[in-house]
């Protein structure tokens, strides 16, 4: 397919997981893809796959003005744009530290809405906005009340932005991962005992008794991005195997 052919696009975490799978999906359809990241050797290996890289940290209020300084510069406009960055620490309520919600809620909501307003200007009529939100604000799960209120506030954010862009026939959509390979566990902060348990609790809750594939939500990310979905705007998508509906 290419469906991105002559297209502008940036992924805001696009050096590893599922902005990585993103980002090489819409450069094999045909895109210009810039993508964003914190480590130098991820960047590296993202440059050598033919993606254009951007040292940037999301929980920086500064690099958002950067990254949409680096659009005009490397990229010169812009079509679609797939905010991706964030992460998930997860600890039970009473261990919450004010720190620690701070970066939680710098990264995955200042971040994402600071990077809209920077690029908003930039991107062309008819384009596309997407958000990576994510199941876990509605499952409740032991240990996510940041993370998970983090994601809620994505998903209203999206609503907003929806409303907001529409005037420019921008559309804005979200996709929800579930429980995307078991690699997304080591980076939660537990202990291997408890990332262990929580892994196989997770994964006793989805009907199709596997972990997704990062390539899995790439393919509904480049569709939601595409004009396949041109009809769509303001909706969330989710990608978990059937975990919050079934």
């Amino acid at each position: 397919m290419s469906r991105f052919n002559g297209k502008k696009a940036v992924v805001t975490g696009g050096s590893s997981g599922i902005g990585l799978a993103t980002a090489k999906r819409l450069l094999a359809e045909g895109a210009a893809v810039l993508v964003t990241g914190t480590n130098p050797e991820r960047l590296k290996a993202a440059e050598d796959a033919g993606l254009l890289t951007l040292k940037n940290d999301a929980g920086k209020v500064e690099d958002a003005t950067a990254l949409a300084e680096a659009v005009t510069e490397k990229l010169g406009s812009l079509d679609v744009c797939f905010l991706n960055a964030g992460f998930g620490r997860f600890v039970p309520i009473e261990q919450v530290t004010a720190e620690e919600f701070d970066e939680l809620f710098n990264v995955n909501v200042r971040g994402p809405l600071l990077e809209a307003k920077a690029l908003g200007p930039l991107i062309a009529e008819g384009g596309s906005i997407l958000v990576n939100t994510s199941v876990a604000r509605d499952l409740g799960l032991p240990g996510s009340s940041v993370y998970a209120s983090t994601k809620g506030a994505l998903r209203t954010m999206v609503r907003v932005m929806a409303r907001e862009f529409s005037g420019k026939k921008v559309r804005v959509n979200a996709v929800a991962p579930g429980p995307i390979d078991s690699s997304f566990f080591s980076r939660t902060g537990m202990d291997p005992a408890s990332m262990e348990g929580f892994a196989k609790q997770v994964l006793s809750q989805v009907p199709l008794g596997r972990f997704g594939t990062n390539e899995e939500v790439a393919a509904v990310a480049c569709f939601l991005l595409s004009d396949d979905a041109a009809y769509v705007t303001g909706s969330e998508y989710k990608v978990d195997g059937g975990m919050t509906e079934l």
